[in-house]
């Protein structure tokens, strides 16, 4: 009896390093336009198909269990998911040969752990069409949805209809193109000249931000000036 139940012992921990390798096996990294955002490809669904999340701060992941493990590395900046891959941003001056292994070793022991990626939490659903949408709006939502957002997502992040306003298209950059520096010229000479010519009525598109957006913005330049302040100490 003892000897079987080695057996099955050894099985199981077999099944579970083969898991494990399998996991392992898959994952893999994309550039984005952006130097300081990396997708990493775990090659199973991080989320519903067509799905985003983003977590800009440490705050906003408190509703996934990866999100915050991520964010406990040494680095990383903010957080974002899509249907098939996690995108990391990092702070300014973080090197991504100190982020990586450890960002591939949370991945890897976080979906071998069978944990939900997140709880209770409401994904991207901006361009959703609603039944008070007017057919402006409804037009706008309906390529952003279809023509533009699964392009931004293959860059590793996503857009937010915020609202129409005067002519004026409101939209939320998140993920990898929430600090691209290329963001404002996907903005104006993509995202603004295809609604623009299917929507006669659109002026401009416009990038605004919420409060979230200029609170982590002030957390990360007093991090910034802790840093650099650290730094002139030390030499």
């Amino acid at each position: 009896m003892l000897r079987n139940t080695i057996k099955g012992l050894v099985r199981l921990r077999h099944s579970a390093s083969m898991r494990w390798f399998s996991t392992m096996r898959f994952i893999q990294t994309q550039d984005t336009p952006n130097p300081d955002s990396l997708k990493f490809l775990p090659g199973i669904a991080v989320l519903e198909a067509g799905q985003t999340m983003d977590f800009p701060t440490v705050a906003s992941a408190q509703c996934s269990p990866l999100a915050k493990l991520l964010f406990r590395i040494e680095g990383v900046r903010s957080v974002f998911f899509g249907g098939d891959f996690v995108t990391i941003s990092k702070q300014e001056g973080a090197e991504w040969r100190v982020i990586k292994p450890e960002a591939f070793a949370v991945i890897m022991d976080f979906f071998a752990s069978g944990l939900p990626v997140v709880k209770d939490a409401q994904p991207n659903t901006s361009t959703q069409i609603n039944d008070e949408d007017d057919e402006i709006v409804q037009m706008i939502k309906e390529l952003l949805d279809t023509r533009i957002r699964p392009t931004v997502q293959e860059d590793g992040g996503d857009i937010i209809f915020m609202g129409f306003e005067d002519g004026v298209v409101k939209l939320k950059m998140q993920g990898s193109c929430s600090s691209c520096p290329s963001s404002i010229v996907t903005l104006k000479n993509g995202v603004q000249n295809m609604l623009q010519f299917y929507i006669p009525d659109v002026v401009s598109v416009e990038q605004v931000t919420d409060e979230v957006d200029e609170i982590t913005e002030k957390e990360f330049m007093r991090l910034e000036k802790q840093i650099n302040q650290k730094d002139e100490k030390s030499d």
